[in-house]
């Protein structure tokens, strides 16, 4: 169904994905990336960002977009929609076949069919729903939800997982603090269930979006707590963001080292490396991965604290 996938997880091409509000202007630009040449990832918003009586325009402008816009450029475009109803519009429009895929916001075990059953077998898009739901605090819901994402015609489509959050602490009645990252906040442990429940299954999870732009280091020491629990990819929401994201996505000389060690076809059972011990049977995985990251990202000349695990 989706041809020409690279050799290592798609989901490794995301970075930091720049929601642009499907209301601006310029989209053509940055959907081409010529406006942002560093940008990984897209994501044109119909959803929070735009009031209900601007969906006729921004239809229009993503319309409009994808007349214009080149068929494959660098980055990967999505299209985050507000509803079932407005996914079915979106994929009417002409050109469509421009975008990568969708993200689809507050999905839960009972309106998931209703996104995904919209889709043809050969549709060539990929789909990210979003946790952000109540839903997401009861771990017995979310089991229920990775086993209906796992059906085969689901599972192939889903290219990551995306946590929502800004609606999980509205749940909570909280905002984050500008002092602290997600994970000092009690949203952390959901957070921990959340990629516990799905990451063993093969699901990617997206780190949650920062709401502050002028706290850089809060922002890189989420985005290493991001990859320490397991999650790649994170939401930017200024441009400001992407190279702080992307920065902790290299990895360090050690690691690119090790990884490839332990990818070698000649390779022990066990050994030593910088320190450390590398065992293929349980870190091959983990190898493969820093290899990727490596090729996408770039490798740190000096160690980093920031190095760990996509």
């Amino acid at each position: 169904m989706l041809s020409n996938k690279p050799s290592f997880p798609p989901y490794l091409r995301l970075g930091a994905s720049l929601y642009v509000p499907g209301h601006r202007s310029q989209l053509v630009e940055i959907a081409d990336g010529r406006k942002y040449p560093q940008l990984h990832s897209v994501i044109f918003c119909t959803e929070d960002s735009v009031q209900a009586q601007e969906l006729p325009q921004v239809l229009d402008n993503l319309a409009a977009m994808l007349r214009q816009t080149i068929p494959h450029p660098p980055l990967l475009r999505f299209i985050r929609v507000r509803s079932p109803e407005i996914l079915d519009r979106c994929l009417l429009l002409p050109h469509i076949s421009k975008i990568n895929g969708f993200v689809l916001p507050k999905v839960t075990l009972q309106n998931l069919d209703s996104y995904l059953q919209q889709f043809q077998r050969h549709d060539p898009f990929w789909v990210m729903p979003t946790l952000e739901t109540q839903e997401c605090f009861d771990s017995s819901e979310m089991r229920l939800l990775r086993q209906k994402m796992l059906s085969p015609l689901y599972r192939e489509r889903i290219l990551s997982l995306r946590i929502g959050g800004n609606d999980l602490l509205n749940y909570l009645g909280m905002r984050r603090e500008r002092s602290w990252t997600i994970y000092e906040t009690s949203l952390g442990q959901t957070i921990s269930m959340l990629v516990n429940t799905f990451r063993p299954y093969g699901f990617n999870l997206t780190g949650p979006v920062c709401d502050f732009i002028s706290a850089p280091q809060l922002l890189e020491r989420e985005t290493q707590l991001d990859l320490v629990h397991g999650l790649f990819g994170k939401g930017a929401i200024h441009p400001q963001q992407i190279a702080l994201i992307e920065g902790q996505y290299r990895v360090s000389q050690e690691d690119f080292e090790a990884a490839k060690a332990i990818l070698s076809p000649n390779r022990a059972a066990v050994f030593q490396m910088h320190g450390a011990m590398c065992e293929p049977a349980t870190h091959a995985r983990w190898a493969e991965q820093i290899v990727a990251r490596a090729s996408l990202y770039g490798i740190l000349t000096e160690p980093s604290a920031a190095s760990a695990p996509a």
